[in-house]
């Protein structure tokens, strides 16, 4: 089926630029950590009695899918938003488009849905953003402080538990169809797909409160 519009999926470790490279592209941006599940959902996955929120049985992947499909096929959606510090969904919002025959949606756990939007024909590209190992773990670090995501002990030993984990999750988004590539390889991946688009109509979109 040939929809008026496609995303691109953009992954990586926590904290490598997923965000601010998304918006470099210029498209409408997806936020896929509002997919979350609630802090109480009986189904989170749990390691040493914790909630383990990097396992990506911690988010909706399904949901997450279903919100991409409608976008694609009419332009707008509406979309959950998500408090990381309340560990829970806060309210809903409109998120349009317009124009854009491209969009992106990024998040940790992309990669584990670009099998499922290939086969439904949503798939434009899909990337695992890679930068170097040390200057992640000082972006994610200042950002989760700065955020007030959690305590600052428990985002210290987060962050030191992600810059170990980073080389396998890596490889993990790789295997699951993520070409793993630097954030200006991104970009110019991003801007061979839009110009190449048949049905290109401008960069235009974006999102407002419900």
């Amino acid at each position: 089926m040939e929809h008026p519009h496609r995303v691109v999926l953009l992954a990586g470790p926590s904290g490598s630029g997923k965000s601010y490279i998304a918006q470099q592209t210029g498209l409408p941006v997806l936020c896929l950590d509002d997919f979350y599940k609630d802090g109480d959902d009986p189904t989170l996955p749990r390691r040493n009695g914790q909630v383990d929120w990097e396992s990506p049985l911690s988010w909706d992947a399904e949901a997450a899918v279903e919100t991409i499909a409608r976008l694609a096929c009419e332009g707008r959606a509406e979309v959950p938003v998500y408090a990381i510090g309340a560990d829970r969904r806060v309210s809903t919002r409109t998120f349009e488009i317009a124009g854009s025959p491209l969009f992106v949606a990024e998040g940790i756990f992309a990669a584990d849905i670009v099998a499922e939007c290939r086969r439904r024909g949503l798939l434009a590209g899909a990337y695992a953003l890679r930068r170097p190992r040390g200057a992640t773990f000082l972006r994610r670090l200042a950002r989760d402080l700065s955020e007030q995501r959690k305590a600052p002990r428990v985002l210290i030993q987060r962050g030191v538990a992600l810059l170990r984990a980073e080389p396998a999750v890596l490889r993990r988004q790789t295997g699951l169809g993520a070409e793993a590539a630097r954030g200006r390889e991104v970009l110019h991946r991003v801007a061979g797909l839009l110009a190449g688009h048949p049905h290109r109509s401008g960069q235009s979109g974006s999102s407002s409160a419900a």
